[in-house]
């Protein structure tokens, strides 16, 4: 347990991030939406997953853990930009913006 709150100190203050990890078959990905630290890869080792989401369906299926999601931005998390817009549409950064003015 103190391993991971070491880890977890550790990518928060160096910088973590939201963004994807790719699985799914060829010609049909699917997306987790996922928090990593900045400098791992895009499927390398990530920290937590928020959600998913599917490109494909008509329209994008999006399914997105809010709470853990403005959890992880209030930390300090930043979202790539990909992930900003799937959030802007959820309306998740208009609740961000809200908490933060809260404080």
């Amino acid at each position: 347990m103190i391993y991971i709150l070491k880890k977890l100190r550790r990518c928060l203050t160096n910088g973590s991030k939201n963004s994807f990890k790719a699985y799914g078959f060829k010609e049909s990905p699917i997306y987790r939406v996922v928090v990593a630290d900045s400098r791992s890869p895009r499927d390398g080792r990530f920290i937590e997953e928020i959600g998913t989401y599917n490109p494909l369906t008509q329209p994008a299926k999006v399914d997105l853990k809010e709470d853990k999601a403005l959890e992880w931005m209030l930390k300090g998390a930043k979202p790539s930009d990909t992930v900003r817009n799937l959030f802007s549409n959820a309306g998740l950064m208009e609740k961000l913006h809200n908490a933060k003015n809260q404080k």
